[in-house]
């Protein structure tokens, strides 16, 4: 399932916002069905790729500290789960220049995993199907197959099962942490209200940010409040957004705590981060954008090529 192996690259491994999230009760096999819209920003982390006679990774990058105590995390898990798929030896130098929070909700390790699978299925020439490859990402996390799809789309199950959108609109956003951590599984412990999964998920056309809107306006994350719960810090970060000139709709994204903005354009985007910046010091700011998307176009994991560790 492999060949002579190719060289090494650059991969992105972006930020995944998850513009609605609703939760269903809890499945016996212990996780949650949900139903969500997840887009991807053009900030995220950088994953390259060096041929070498080991398996390694070494970290880089403003939040690398952070993944620092992780003796065994999802990359190096993805490289190991593709090599035994395609029955090779693991050998890959992997650096990986961490820009998003860690454990913040916008999805990083998942994105930084994906990243992982595509990059090494071309270093190493593996040649699995793309159904093959979503398998390897559902085992190893839910919200990586949605990070390996890597466009709009909504997701159902317990992530892995993916309706893409057909096209999105380009969307100014503002992506906010306060740099408090909350695990996941507290979250989903102090869910009480849920949403459920019965209903229809809306189109699959986005044309412009009105369209996102009335999407939003419709539709909530059950997470939002038991994260607020454990950490009142999300709710400060949300007053401050709701406060911001321009602002359209803020909201936070995954399992916190990182939240999002949408603004009418960049400059507008740019200026409110520059006020948070200012007010609030201590806290993540990062302006960035979703891109346009339209499946007939659609490119994903596509090797970025030479990329500064500021994406």
């Amino acid at each position: 399932m492999s060949g002579q192996g190719g060289q090494g690259g650059a991969f992105a491994a972006p930020a995944k916002i998850n513009l609605f999230l609703h939760v269903g009760e809890r499945r016996a096999d212990g996780f949650h069905p949900l139903q969500s819209l997840a887009v991807f920003t053009a900030l995220g982390d950088v994953l390259r790729t060096e041929k070498s006679d080991g398996l390694s990774l070494a970290l880089a990058g403003p939040f690398a500290a952070g993944l620092a105590a992780e003796g065994d995390n999802l990359v190096l898990r993805a490289a190991r789960a593709l090599a035994e798929a395609a029955a090779i030896e693991p050998k890959a130098r992997l650096i990986l220049t961490k820009n998003l929070p860690v454990a913040s909700g916008i999805g990083g390790g998942s994105a930084d995993a994906a990243a992982a699978l595509r990059a090494l299925s071309q270093l190493w020439n593996v040649q699995l199907s793309e159904a093959r490859l979503q398998d390897i990402a559902a085992a190893l996390g839910s919200d990586i197959p949605v990070c390996l799809a890597g466009g709009p789309s909504f997701m159902a199950g317990r992530g892995e099962i993916l309706t893409p959108v057909d096209c999105f609109a380009r969307l100014a956003m503002l992506l906010v942490n306060p740099r408090v951590a909350v695990p996941t599984r507290d979250v989903f412990a102090a869910l009480v209200s849920r949403s459920g999964i019965a209903g229809a998920l809306p189109r699959g056309q986005f044309r412009d940010c009105a369209d996102v809107l009335r999407l939003l306006e419709a539709t909530r994350n059950d997470l939002e409040a038991p994260a607020r719960a454990k950490a009142p810090a999300i709710g400060e970060v949300l007053n401050a957004m709701a406060a911001l000139p321009g602002m359209l709709f803020a909201r936070m994204s995954g399992s916190g705590a990182t939240c999002f903005a949408i603004f009418p354009d960049d400059a507008s985007c740019a200026r409110a981060a520059q006020l948070l910046e200012t007010a609030h010091p201590d806290w993540w700011v990062a302006p960035t954008f979703v891109p346009a998307f339209n499946i007939a176009q659609e490119s994903a994991g596509q090797d970025i090529g030479p990329t500064p560790d500021g994406l």
